[in-house]
């Protein structure tokens, strides 16, 4: 069982100085759900390297016990410091994709062309494809049947409410929320900050970062039964 993690290389809301990156809860606890499982994983991004963390995803009342865990494991961190470049990946070596959130993928993994083509292929090619709170973005301009791929599908993402809440909605050049929608996608949101997974074949989301254990789960699951 082989899964790759692509993870965002923006460190910036636009062209601001406010940091960002990727969040590291949902890196960290579904890296073991998979990890656990017997997975062996591959971790990549457009710029290759060490990709940004989000400063605040590391702050005292964002952290878990899957986050401390990883910041110890020194597997994990050299799998973080050395992510392959998505334009090196074959999808054909995998059995599923998975993007985790923070606000970086809105900017860089949205617009790259390497992961839209990416997505389109794992997903023509019958492998699961997911995404929590802001990696739902990647779904802006990816297609199937020359629709939007999240067109006519159940999905969730972070919310317009949560990214009220978050502050950060003058922030960001688009509301996961709003694009899904817009996309043709049947959202389905829970209430600010509780878990909420949506599985519509074989796309898996999940709302925020109280979903990404049972995104991952999922994912796992569709696995075994493909």
């Amino acid at each position: 069982m082989k899964i790759l993690i692509v993870l965002t290389s923006n460190d910036r809301f636009g062209d601001t100085d406010q940091p960002t990156g990727f969040w590291l809860e949902e890196l960290a606890t579904p890296y073991y759900v998979f990890k656990d499982a017997g997975a062996e994983l591959t971790l990549a991004s457009p710029s290759g390297g060490r990709p940004p963390m989000d400063p605040a995803s590391d702050q005292p009342d964002a952290r878990t016990d899957a986050t401390e865990r990883f910041k110890q494991d020194d597997t994990a961190q050299a799998a973080l410091s050395n992510t392959h470049k998505l334009s090196t990946i074959d999808i054909k070596d995998f059995d599923a994709v998975f993007y985790p959130g923070g606000h970086g993928p809105v900017w860089d993994l949205t617009e790259d062309e390497q992961s839209i083509a990416l997505i389109e292929n794992a997903y023509a090619t019958g492998k699961p494809v997911a995404a929590v709170c802001h990696g739902p973005a990647v779904f802006r301009h990816t297609q199937s049947d020359g629709q939007p791929l999240v067109s006519g599908k159940r999905v969730t993402g972070f919310t317009n409410s949560e990214e009220k809440a978050a502050g950060h909605v003058d922030d960001v050049p688009f509301l996961v929320e709003t694009m899904l929608k817009k996309n043709g996608g049947e959202f389905h949101g829970a209430d600010d900050w509780q878990e909420n997974v949506i599985v519509d074949g074989n796309l898996v989301t999940g709302q925020n970062p109280a979903s990404s254990r049972g995104v991952a789960q999922a994912v796992i699951d569709k696995i075994g039964t493909s």
